[in-house]
């Protein structure tokens, strides 16, 4: 008799990282996929395309318990509030009294000292569901490549011209796909990768250094142009954005530019071990992204 397959639910399932983690599993019939929404209206994409969903509204509590029955393993991905925090809890809660067994948490950058609030919330979460008891895989990925694609709806590269924050700082980057993949790993092979903190970032450069490698690549100019991170604030302001995590994300602006945050260089060589195959660099992305960044 075979055993029943393992259920995987993914939250942030219309999110960057958790929609291509899930598009990468959908053709891994080992697993049954689970594609967590906050409305049925969210839900009719994936079920078009005979992809189970549950509504699962990290603000409605009531919402946790029915959409986390019968989980065997979840990518747990929470927004960019301090809410996460309440968010993360109420679901591990949860998760352990339905009895799921692996989760992977998409967390944030750095050393297990990092002091950038953000960063130390989802410090706080890995520790919980340590505490929990869950078998359980921690992502930490450096600083997202497509944050010069678009950062919280706001434009990074205007013809040919990077406005960014970090002055002329060199730091890890990593493709936001491949947090994807390793996402992927963790998922499906849960007993390879239990107990491990993955930090994920494989180039190190500046936004100078990005943008001699959109002109080489391109054969355009591309210049940076460095911003107060006051400017960051302001924008984020506008768009109606949640401060308190925002004023973390300045800080973090802030403590670069000084270039004072221990480990913001750290590269790292797991990828290849844990996936298969070599981690994208930004020639790879700007190649990739071309049309999003030529003018």
């Amino acid at each position: 008799m075979t055993s029943p397959k393992p259920t995987v639910l993914i939250t942030g399932a219309t999110g960057q990282i958790g929609g291509d983690t899930l598009r990468r599993l959908l053709a891994d019939d080992s697993i049954t996929l689970v594609a967590a929404v906050r409305s049925a209206a969210k839900a009719e994409p994936f079920e078009a395309q005979g992809i189970r969903t549950v509504i699962l509204d990290f603000d409605k509590e009531e919402t946790l318990a029915p959409a986390l029955q019968g989980i065997d393993r979840a990518l747990l991905v929470t927004g960019y509030t301090v809410d996460m925090l309440r968010q993360s809890k109420a679901f591990l809660d949860q998760a352990k009294k339905a009895g799921v067994h692996h989760i992977v948490h998409l967390g944030a950058c750095g050393r297990d000292d990092a002091t950038i609030g953000h960063w130390a919330w989802h410090q706080f979460v890995e520790r919980y569901i340590e505490w929990s008891g869950f078998s359980f895989t921690h992502l930490r990925p450096e600083c997202f490549m497509q944050n010069l694609l678009s950062y919280d709806g706001t434009q990074a590269v205007k013809s040919g011209v990077i406005e960014q924050y970090t002055s002329d700082t060199a730091f890890s980057w990593v493709d936001g796909e491949d947090v994807a993949r390793v996402a992927v790993q963790a998922l499906l092979h849960p007993h390879r990768h239990t107990g491990q903190t993955y930090r994920l970032g494989y180039d190190v450069q500046s936004y100078g250094d990005v943008a001699r490698i959109m002109t080489r690549v391109l054969g355009q100019p591309f210049r940076y142009a460095p911003q107060p991170a006051q400017v960051f604030l302001e924008k984020m302001r506008a768009a109606g954005a949640e401060m308190a995590y925002m004023s973390c994300v300045h800080d973090n602006f802030v403590r670069m530019a000084a270039n004072t945050i221990p480990g913001a260089q750290d590269t790292f060589d797991n990828f290849e071990a844990i996936t298969g195959h070599p981690p994208v660099r930004w020639e790879d992305f700007v190649q990739k992204h071309r049309h999003a960044f030529a003018y």
